[in-house]
């Protein structure tokens, strides 16, 4: 008998980080799948899912906006049972028999921003998520966070209780550093000597002040549509003249990668719950990391990196890009081999073993 586990693709997601985890994670799971099992698809209309080795894919009537509309309201006709994994929380929560009918579903969380700090997001994102975590607590037979912290943190949200379980992300398949660097970050115009900073609201001061005191320029990966003229005056708040602040968004996996792999340092300013997708890009590159202390970056980078109270990154940063640079450099590479999308599809497929 063959066990077949259907995977919401959702690669069109509004979130490029998660739908790139949609699609690691699923080609993870293709590659790692025990025998006698076989992974499906699950897209919405008008969607691809373009990972090899699918057994089937399952095109559902309802384009991306519409479907996330009819799961808020538990309207999933049309989708089956059986087992159900969704790399987000786009999944169809619905009532089901674990029991008799081995239906299970599960769903994943990568971040609590929606509760933690949702002012930061727009208001229907934030309805949608808080409607959808609630029909989760109500139908999943598992929530998925990527960092103990987290769940520690959503078990005080929700009264999910053992259904909470840790699996972490990784970085992209393959990211490496491409060939022509040199150019991708010629054509942005990026400077010879500077820090890659991420963070979110008034935590990027830290590292704005953090650059200006070891004398480098940052660039701010991830910086959003309309964010720039807070930005700025921030960074020349904490000390960092306007020129030498460089805002980057939408970035793709080369590129980002040509912009990390060139920065002296990976300076993560947030203390939010939230997977630190640049911090195992980083790692990944051998890039030194410091970051503020927080649970998320605790759990992460545990010895692959420098944590330190916030307020105090200035003098761990000058180390990481001083004396401490290469025995930073190899902590942090060594630290990125625990994660990958392999090992987290194996734990996904031992999830629903156990269930």
């Amino acid at each position: 008998m063959t066990v077949q586990l259907r995977v919401v693709v959702d690669q069109i997601s509004v979130d490029a980080d998660l739908a790139r985890a949609a699609l690691g994670l699923t080609e993870g799971l293709v590659n790692t799948a025990p025998r006698g099992c076989v992974v499906s698809g699950i897209v919405p209309n008008g969607a691809e899912a373009s990972v090899a080795g699918l057994h089937d894919l399952r095109t559902l009537p309802l384009a991306r906006r519409e479907l996330a509309a009819a799961w808020q309201m538990g309207i999933a006709a049309g989708v089956g049972g059986g087992l159900i994994h969704s790399p987000t929380l786009l999944a169809p929560l619905v009532r089901h028999d674990r029991v008799h009918d081995n239906d299970q579903t599960t769903v994943t969380l990568w971040d609590l921003c929606a509760w933690e700090n949702p002012d930061a997001l727009p208001k229907t994102s934030v309805a949608w998520q808080r409607a959808m975590l609630k029909r989760a607590v109500k139908h999943a037979d598992a929530v998925v966070v990527p960092s103990h912290a987290m769940a520690e943190r959503l078990a005080e949200i929700t009264p999910l209780g053992d259904r909470i379980r840790v699996i972490a992300g990784a970085a992209p398949a393959g990211f490496r550093e491409p060939a022509d660097a040199s150019r991708l970050r010629e054509d942005m115009r990026l400077p010879e000597r500077y820090v890659a900073v991420t963070g979110d609201g008034e935590s990027y001061a830290d590292g704005f002040r953090a650059a200006a005191s070891a004398d480098m320029d940052a660039v701010v990966l991830d910086a959003r549509d309309g964010t720039g003229a807070a930005l700025i005056e921030l960074a020349t708040s904490a000390g960092l003249p306007a020129e030498r602040m460089h805002l980057l968004d939408g970035l793709d996996d080369s590129s980002r990668a040509a912009v990390l792999a060139a920065a002296g340092a990976m300076v993560a300013t947030s203390a939010a719950m939230a997977w630190p997708w640049r911090l195992i890009e980083a790692m990944e590159l051998g890039v030194p990391v410091v970051a503020v202390d927080s649970g998320v970056h605790s759990d992460v980078i545990a010895d692959g990196g420098t944590v330190v109270p916030s307020g105090q990154l200035d003098e761990a940063l000058v180390d990481a890009l001083g004396s401490g640079r290469r025995r930073l450099q190899v902590l942090g590479a060594d630290r990125a081999r625990a994660f990958s999308w392999a090992s987290s599809a194996e734990r996904v497929w031992a999830l629903h073993a156990e269930l």
